[in-house]
């Protein structure tokens, strides 16, 4: 026993030495987990307006209106160690605004107003070689504000603000050779801004707006197969909203906006079967002004991106815990002030994509990494923690970047240190408490 614990001083001694010396250079190496930038921050060739995040598998793809080729659309996609375009960059007729990135299988859709045909609704998806137009370029009958796409398995709906229509909603969808309306065009009541398209578990279509007929608050709409009807009261938020966001958990629909009466806070309601009741309180806990919301639902939980005024305009993603909204990280985790958050989930591990003024208004995509939590770690992060000279090669572990091979390793059994030898393998930030837990089962 006086053996056992010698050895075990020994061995806290020489861990404590080896950290000491530099094998482990990164003064974050045993931090919590983080956000971490995929690739590299502003990774565009310039700016990037109407930023759209989703995935094909654990690949993160990125639509925007590019900067750089006259606002164009360009998606690019991370290949797991650069940015690499998707197609031709700028593959649009001419200038797209409101871009809306959506997969039906592994084919990315993006639906656009189209400059180049009098800013009408145009589709567009990716072949494998190159961009190609769905249906008919510029479908809808007049200008198309505030596009949203969503898929019901293979079919592609788009809804937007109707300018041919009284600035109403109207939503169509591709029957495989036709745009055709889906309940008629121009449904609403009065004007609209903001759509947000998506479905329900059962592919019932419901669509989020701010309702000019009340009070320019926030009104949810479903398609019954026949009419479309009123998801509770019309404009049930108190006051005026902005950058509604719609998703559904199951049946039951979720939208995130700011709330004027709230001082231009980030809000959530749900529909609980009867009424529509808020989710917690206000997320920003002080200051107002909150902007470009993004919610997605993962499981039950809501999660919502945002420009956080509170925190310089940077972005910020929180979370309801069942009692409280609580912050995925550090609030305003961006390296500047941000526009058009996009946030989607690789597995459990949330992503955003934002316009990012801090890399000249370029496209940047963040990552939360937990490494005690993580289930799609997907592609490595672009920080690597300084290693040994010479360090041995050894295999992607998964969990960033590719590993590397230190002649030190360090196994646990009941919390106590009893061997060193050769193995610990180090990538990015709480990956030794990832490597420890690893050796110790």
């Amino acid at each position: 026993m006086k053996q056992f614990k010698q050895w075990k001083v020994r061995a806290s001694f020489l861990l404590a030495s080896i950290l000491f010396a530099g094998f482990i250079t990164a003064p974050n190496a045993l931090a919590a987990a983080s956000w971490q930038t995929v690739g590299s921050a502003g990774f565009s060739a310039n700016d990037a307006t109407y930023t759209s995040l989703a995935f094909n598998g654990s690949t993160p793809y990125v639509a925007y209106s590019d900067g750089a080729n006259g606002d164009k659309a360009t998606v690019m996609k991370f290949d797991g160690s650069n940015w690499v375009a998707v197609g031709t960059p700028g593959f649009s007729a001419g200038e797209a605004d409101y871009l809306s990135l959506a997969f039906n299988g592994s084919t990315p859709y993006v639906a656009y107003q189209d400059a180049a045909n009098t800013y009408k609704a145009t589709v567009m998806k990716f072949n494998g070689t190159s961009w190609q137009t769905v249906g008919t370029a510029d479908f809808s009958a007049g200008i198309a504000d505030y596009l949203s796409l969503a898929f019901n398995g293979s079919t592609p709906y788009v809804a937007y603000e109707d300018a041919a229509n009284g600035d109403k909603a109207t939503v169509m969808k591709f029957d495989g050779s036709n745009w055709v309306a889906v309940g008629g065009a121009g449904f609403t009541a009065d004007g609209v801004d903001f759509t947000s398209l998506a479905f329900d578990s059962a592919g019932t279509p419901y669509l989020a707006y701010q309702d000019f007929a009340n009070n320019y608050g926030a009104t949810v709409m479903k398609f019954d197969g026949s009419n479309w009807v009123a998801v509770g009261t019309p404009g049930f938020s108190t006051d005026s909203i902005d950058y509604i966001s719609l998703s559904l958990s199951g049946s039951t629909p979720y939208v995130a906006y700011t709330d004027a009466t709230n001082g231009d806070k980030a809000t959530v309601m749900k529909f609980d079967g009867s009424n529509w009741v808020a989710v917690g309180t206000p997320l920003s806990s002080a200051g107002g002004n909150d902007y470009s919301i993004s919610l997605v639902l993962r499981g039950s939980t809501p999660y919502v991106a945002y420009t956080d005024a509170a925190n310089g305009d940077k972005a910020t993603v929180m979370k309801f815990d069942g009692s409280n909204w609580v912050a995925v990280g550090t609030p305003g985790f961006s390296g500047g002030a941000v526009g058009y958050t996009s946030l989607a989930f690789n597995g459990s591990t949330p992503y955003v994509a934002y316009l990012d003024a801090s890399s000249s208004n370029k496209a940047t995509v963040m990552r939360f990494y937990d490494p005690s939590t993580s289930t799609g770690g997907g592609p490595s992060a672009s920080s690597e923690f300084s290693q040994p000279s010479s360090p041995v090669e050894a295999p992607d572990t998964g969990f960033g970047a590719p590993a590397r091979s230190n002649p030190i390793a360090v196994a646990l059994i009941a919390g106590a240190i009893i061997s060193i030898g050769v193995g610990l393998t180090l990538t990015t930030t709480g990956s030794l408490i990832h490597e420890i837990e690893r050796l110790r089962r």
